[in-house]
């Protein structure tokens, strides 16, 4: 006895829905990610104020760690090494604002001393660096 077999070609579709919902998603997780600000090398605990602004020039950035350490660059540094470095930074002949990451635990004789020091040397744009205030 011989059956008869229908066959039929059922042509496939793709489910669109499903594919942007996971994009969307991805999205969403990159954007939440990409948000937080890290900065690596050395752990500073910055102090907050209300009157935080960026700065748009040369920057060089020197951290006092709660420590005491120095560090130009994320480079820690001695005292006569952060003299020299001021140095050819001011002989360079373009405009640097040095800015000072000063923990909130380090010792404020410090942070006057690196600020000294690039006075000296003739880098006379000094900041200070916070963290925003937190609205409360």
């Amino acid at each position: 006895m011989q059956f008869k077999r229908h066959y039929s070609i059922i042509k496939g579709e793709l489910n669109m829905a499903p594919l942007i919902d996971v994009v969307l998603q991805q999205l969403i997780y990159f954007m939440l990610t990409s948000s937080f600000i890290m900065q690596p090398g050395i752990r500073i605990h910055l102090p907050q104020a209300a009157t935080t602004e960026r700065m748009e020039e040369r920057e060089v950035v020197v951290s006092v760690s709660e420590t005491g350490g120095i560090f130009f660059e994320e480079r820690q540094v001695s005292w006569e090494q952060l003299e020299r470095l001021f140095k050819e930074e001011a002989a360079g002949g373009r405009q640097v604002t040095v800015i000072i990451k000063g923990d909130q635990q380090a010792r404020h004789g410090d942070v006057v001393s690196v600020m000294d020091r690039a006075r000296l040397a003739g880098l006379n744009k000094i900041a200070i660096a916070t963290m925003p205030e937190l609205e409360r």
